[in-house]
């Protein structure tokens, strides 16, 4: 197991006789294939034994109830439904929609879904190589990956890719999108793409290939500053970090004067690499707890040491900053190791374990809540940074969050009461801020002001 931490009307159509006339249909139509029905509830319910049970029993205190609903239903829909349906599909449906009900991160995923998450975590898949934003109905890539068949054809950063093989992506979900996109190496897609100044839209055909992608990206900046950023937590994303940190040592004469982590936009991922990740930051304290059902399950604590535990940090993050990258923010925060700077994150305070199934399927099930070493909340609450950007002249835009999705956990218990926090304004987004420019992944092209209140902060500390 693995932890991860990244949405009738016929009847009333038809008069006051239509639901008797559409019993006694379906009931005719059960009578007429019974074999479908006792195959159904054996498999649901335990055969003839069960029957007795359910005989000696109330119907509403029966354990077997629900499945007897379940099986009739089934029956049903084979036999009533507009086009023939295949068993397959109702009873994957099924399973799906149970494990949906329980809250908007737990999921059961078959082989084919299975597969492509295992791909995510892993950070390799066949694929044209973008990274892309899915706000606003809107597909933007934020980045093509480089030596990747998209960056190789052409493709920039800020395109927005309007359809994939001639269909449309506005209205699409983003797990068909990616799925559009991504495909077995060596196949061909047509991707459509909107650029700034162009007057057409361009069309490039592209040849998928096996993609690794990188979760870790540094630079060296003025001052000796060391800036990473961390694009999700996937396997092997603790070694990408040790690597680049200890590139950015080698890369000046000067030792490190300080460590910017810029956690904006990660989704999070694997819970294990995050722990390890927070642990590089500290030499000792607790790094979270999680807890099950209102207990304490675990207390996850750091180890003497660390890769950058000598180093001043100041830690970026935003409403989209979910999850595991919460818990690395929330452990270094608290522990007194870093100034986070940004934005409220998303608040998915929530761990998900991953169960094998047969057949090559698999279950991302909710089963426990971390929480900071202050014993802080994350779920649906989020992380309040020390300093918030907020535009000048007006409020910050409201989020779409965690405590927005339907069904969503709350926190097992009110958050301990927050410090106030210092509040600066950033001016106009076309003011330049020098130095800072050219830093991988912005897409603000020089203009990110989040990533120049922390240079400042940092070079200050040094002073």
């Amino acid at each position: 197991m693995a932890h991860f931490s990244g949405i009738r009307s016929f009847l009333r159509r038809s008069g006051s006789t239509a639901p008797a006339r559409a019993k006694a249909d379906a009931a005719a139509k059960t009578r007429s294939s019974p074999r479908t029905l006792l195959l159904v509830l054996a498999a649901f319910a335990g055969g003839a034994a069960t029957s007795r049970i359910a005989d000696a029993t109330p119907a509403a205190a029966s354990p077997f109830a629900l499945f007897d609903q379940l099986a009739r239903t089934l029956v049903v829909v084979e036999n009533a439904y507009v086009d023939p349906t295949s068993r397959d599909r109702l009873v994957e449906g099924a399973l799906k929609g149970m494990v949906a009900e329980l809250d908007p991160h737990s999921a059961y995923m078959n082989r084919e879904e299975y597969a492509d998450f295992q791909s995510d975590t892993q950070g390799r898949f066949g694929g044209i190589g973008v990274e892309v934003d899915f706000r606003e109905d809107v597909v933007t890539v934020i980045a093509p990956i480089e030596g990747s068949p998209a960056a190789r054809a052409g493709v920039r950063a800020g395109d927005r890719i309007v359809a994939i093989d001639g269909r449309p992506t506005r209205g699409l979900a983003a797990e068909k999108l990616v799925r559009l996109m991504r495909g077995e190496a060596g196949t061909r897609v047509s991707i459509e793409v909107v650029r700034a100044g162009a007057k057409e839209p361009l069309t490039f055909q592209l040849t998928r290939e096996v993609v690794r992608v990188t979760s870790v990206e540094g630079k060296r900046l003025d001052r000796d500053v060391a800036f990473l950023r961390l694009k999700q937590f996937q396997s092997g994303s603790h070694r990408e970090l040790l690597a680049e940190i200890g590139k950015q040592r080698a890369a000046g004469k000067a030792p490190l004067a300080g460590l910017i982590l810029d956690l904006r936009n990660d989704p999070g991922g694997l819970v294990d690499e995050a722990e390890a990740i927070a642990d590089e930051f500290l030499s000792s304290g607790v790094v979270y707890t999680t807890r099950h059902r209102g207990k304490i399950v675990d207390e996850v604590t750091a180890g003497p040491g660390g890769a950058a535990a000598d180093l001043p940090v100041v830690v970026l993050v935003n409403e989209y900053s979910a999850s595991s990258s919460e818990l690395v923010a929330g452990a270094l925060r608290d522990n007194g190791r870093a100034t986070l700077i940004g934005a409220r994150t998303f608040g998915k305070g929530s761990v998900q374990t991953i169960f094998d199934l047969p057949d090559g399927g698999g279950l991302r099930l909710t089963t426990m809540r971390y929480y900071t070493p202050s014993g802080r909340t994350i779920q649906a609450e989020g992380i309040a940074p020390d300093v918030w950007i907020r535009p000048e002249g007006g409020e910050a835009p409201t989020a779409f969050r965690e405590s927005n999705l339907e069904g969503h956990l709350v926190g097992a218990e009110a958050p301990p009461a927050e410090s106030a926090q210092a509040v600066v304004l950033a001016p106009k987004d076309d003011e330049p801020f020098g130095r800072v420019a050219d830093i991988p992944g912005d897409p603000t092209k020089g203009k990110d002001f989040t990533l120049a209140e922390a240079y400042r902060r940092i070079v200050a500390v040094r002073r």
